[in-house]
């Protein structure tokens, strides 16, 4: 069976907090989440966070093709106006993402341009820690979204990380939200369906120690559900890449070792049943693309094209699901000229993609001139506070001030 824990995520990043210590020593069975069914304001939002590991090639995802000096930069590695998706008469979407670009096109995919920070910083790990803890003028030890859960009432199944280890942002300084790994999961079958059932049935007046065996018997029927309905959706995708030597997946630099489409598939089942949670984590890695980056990252960006089109079109479907809204980011994007191995190395600033039924469609913030660099690097027009400020106000109905300080901006428009 497996369990919700928070105590994994102090190895990966070093938060060592009291609180967070303390919040991290009480474990939830997968029920737990399930028992929340309904228990929540119908009217309220989901946010579903994404986070690409490894700094993802925004100038190959959303791409300016016709920049000469786009093309000047990477011969080899631009994409052609014919081969992009076109967006408008400047700007296109990589040839991968064919599902986003329908939404766009739906009016239900916002991208903001040249999203970053100041002072930036090329190593992955400082630099997600700026991004997950929303703090680029000082180390911080509690993460944008944990404080948020701090001010919400602490209770862990209101942020939900389908990740290997809970990512720091949802470390609050009292709280921490709860993991439910995807992966190692075994759905092994030892009992037939029907004896787990009668193993998991509560009789009145039993002992606590037999009521709490059923209830394990219970979370187990409720994980081997969950887990064989999450390997056959994730089965068409698997079968797709099977001719790659090797599938992408996470790399030093963190992120899910499961697929995107399985993680999303678990928010969705939860998303649909009710359950408390407002906030969703879900990743995928491998995008540090240093060589042979053109035909990599197509893949890895197919990978997250078939699950978020399909995940926003399942949630498309449902009172709960036109309710959530998704944010994508990587920790930074890649230098704007071409290394000699025909990738590109750590770079600056990039795209954060907005999507769902709620969200107004289109381009916003201004795009990044690439002819005036700062030492090679793309220079930030938009600051990432100003969406995490929008996303707390509009999607968590909740005060940015309490979580990022009195900081002033926001994306106007971006949310209905």
């Amino acid at each position: 069976m497996d369990i919700l824990t928070r105590r994994k995520f102090l190895i990966a990043s070093g938060v060592t907090g009291a609180g967070a210590l303390a919040a991290g020593a009480t474990a939830y069975g997968l029920s737990d989440l399930f028992d929340t069914a309904g228990d929540r304001d119908q009217d309220s939002r989901t946010l579903v966070l994404v986070t690409l590991y490894g700094g993802n090639d925004g100038l190959n995802t959303v791409v300016p093709y016709a920049d000469p000096a786009y093309h000047d930069a990477r011969p080899e590695l631009a994409y052609s106006a014919e081969e992009v998706k076109r967006l408008d008469d400047r700007v296109g979407l990589n040839p991968a993402l064919t599902g986003l670009h329908g939404l766009f096109t739906a009016g239900r995919l916002a991208i903001v341009r040249g999203v970053g920070y100041p002072t930036p910083d090329r190593s992955h790990f400082r630099s997600m820690d700026i991004w997950q803890t929303a703090r680029p003028d000082r180390p911080e030890h509690t993460g944008w979204l944990g404080r948020w859960l701090d001010g919400a009432g602490g209770d862990p199944r209101l942020a939900v990380s389908f990740e290997p280890t809970l990512p720091p942002l949802l470390a609050g300084a009292r709280s921490a939200g709860a993991a439910v790994p995807v992966t190692g999961r075994q759905a092994r079958r030892p009992f037939a369906d029907k004896t787990l059932a009668s193993l998991a049935a509560a009789e009145s007046g039993e002992p606590a120690g037999q009521a709490r065996a059923a209830a394990c018997f219970a979370d187990l029927r409720a994980v081997d559900k969950m887990i064989t309905e999450v390997r056959e959706a994730a089965a068409a995708e698997e079968a797709e890449n099977a001719d790659a030597e090797e599938q992408p997946g996470a790399t030093a630099t963190g992120g899910a070792r499961s697929s995107l489409q399985a993680q999303l598939d678990l928010v969705a089942q939860c998303v649909e049943v009710g359950v408390s949670s407002r906030v969703f984590s879900v990743s995928l890695g491998g995008f540090d693309t240093h060589a042979d980056e053109k035909q990599l990252q197509a893949v890895l960006l197919g990978q997250v094209d078939r699950a978020l089109s399909g995940f926003l079109d399942r949630m498309a479907r449902s009172d709960a699901g036109r309710k959530v809204v998704v944010a994508v980011y990587s920790e930074f994007g890649r230098r704007v000229r071409a290394n000699a191995s025909d990738g590109t190395d750590h770079g600056t600033a990039s795209d954060v993609f907005l999507m769902g039924t709620g969200v107004r469609g289109g381009l916003y913030g201004e795009a990044p001139n690439l002819t005036e660099l700062d030492d090679g690097d793309l220079r930030f027009t938009t600051d990432f506070r100003d969406v995490y400020a929008t996303l707390l106000e509009r999607v968590l109905d909740t005060d940015p001030d309490q979580v990022l300080g009195h900081w002033p901006g926001r994306l106007p428009g971006v949310l209905t």
